[in-house]
């Protein structure tokens, strides 16, 4: 318990490089599910074939494979094409690494999560606003996305508890997050049960206060829908 004191402060910064790691892939994953699924939903055939592809492909291999593709297939990637432009060389960061393998693929689980919420959403509605003359921008901002948020959140909820458990892969490639941290305070100081066990408790507290909030916005969003109707 003593060395788990002494090591507290390093383990917090390891904390901070954890939810760091989350939000921004969550970010990321965000950005590319609301593309996927539009592909899936609005796009030509190109689009939806492409769309097709990325979800197949990526939800197709262990995480731990696309992560050494990332970083290391990616890092002498980038360096080909700075050194064909005469550029120096670029070090592609396991933090960076990270952020777009996560980001990538929870980007293919959200993109069937928004387009499944899409799809819930009663097609009269949108033809009773475009009735009343709702086009475009205005009718996603007032009709489509509201009702695209609600249905879309308990699905947005799991992909992100899972997505947070997945950054710590990342610890597999030199990333100093949560787990690289107390993996090397445990073999430092040969208690790596006791570093690990606070590793757990970190991981469920993140865990039960993403539930509490993520359970409000649900519960947010079903009382609007219910006083717009």
């Amino acid at each position: 318990m003593e060395s788990l004191i002494r090591y507290a402060p390093l383990l917090a910064g390891g904390a901070v490089v954890t939810l760091s790691l989350a939000l921004l892939s969550l970010a990321l994953a965000t950005l590319l599910g609301g593309l996927g699924a539009a592909g899936k939903l609005g796009g030509g055939p190109f689009l939806r074939t492409l769309a097709l592809a990325y979800t197949t492909v990526v939800r197709g291999a262990p995480d731990l494979v696309w992560l050494f593709l990332v970083y290391f297939g990616g890092q002498r990637l980038v360096n080909d094409i700075t050194g064909a432009l005469g550029l120096g060389q670029v070090a592609v960061t396991p933090f960076l690494a990270g952020v777009f393998t996560i980001g990538m693929i929870y980007g293919a689980y959200l993109t069937e999560t928004f387009r499944g919420a899409y799809l819930t959403i009663p097609r009269g509605q949108t033809e009773a606003a475009m009735a009343l003359g709702l086009r475009g921008l205005p009718l996603q901002r007032k009709v489509v996305i509201p009702q695209l948020i609600r249905f879309a959140l308990p699905g947005y909820g799991n992909v992100w508890q899972v997505l947070v458990k997945a950054t710590a892969i990342v610890s597999v490639i030199g990333l100093q997050d949560l787990v690289g941290l107390a993996s090397d305070a445990g073999k430092s100081t040969r208690e790596p049960f006791v570093f690990f066990s606070a590793v757990l408790l970190a991981y469920l507290l993140i865990t039960w206060v993403s539930q509490t909030l993520l359970g409000l916005l649900e519960r947010r969003a079903a009382a609007g829908f219910a006083d717009a109707r």
